[in-house]
C-alpha cells in the first residue's frame, strides 16, 4: 500500500514537470522568439538604408533620407525642402526602399 502511494506521488511530480515545461515552451514561442527575430531585423534594416529611401521614425513621421553618416541620418520631411532634421539611426522604425516605388 505504501509503494502504491509513493508511485502515484512520483507520477504527479512528473506530470507537474511536464506541465511547467509546456508552459515555459509556450511563453518562449509567444514572447521571446519574436523579440529575438525583431532584434536581428532592425540592425540589418538600418545597415541597408540608402539615400532616397522613405523612412518612418519612431515618433510617427514619414520622411526621405538625404544624407547618412556613421550614427546619424538627415531626413527631409514633407514637401518643404527646408525641413531637414538630423536624427540618430536608432530613431528609424521602418524603411521603404526607393526602388520599390
Amino acid at each position: 500500500m505504501y509503494t502504491l502511494a509513493a508511485q502515484s506521488a512520483g507520477g504527479s511530480w512528473a506530470l507537474l514537470i511536464v506541465v511547467y515545461a509546456v508552459i515555459f515552451g509556450g511563453f518562449w514561442f509567444i514572447f521571446i522568439r519574436p523579440q529575438k527575430k525583431e532584434q536581428k531585423r532592425v540592425p540589418s534594416m538600418i545597415s541597408d538604408m540608402e539615400v532616397g529611401d522613405t523612412v518612418l521614425t519612431t515618433s510617427g513621421f514619414y520622411g526621405v533620407i538625404i544624407d547618412i553618416s556613421d550614427d546619424d541620418v538627415i531626413v527631409e520631411f514633407g514637401s518643404n525642402r527646408n525641413c531637414r532634421i538630423p536624427m540618430q539611426k536608432a530613431a528609424i522604425a521602418q524603411v521603404e526602399k526607393a526602388s520599390a516605388e
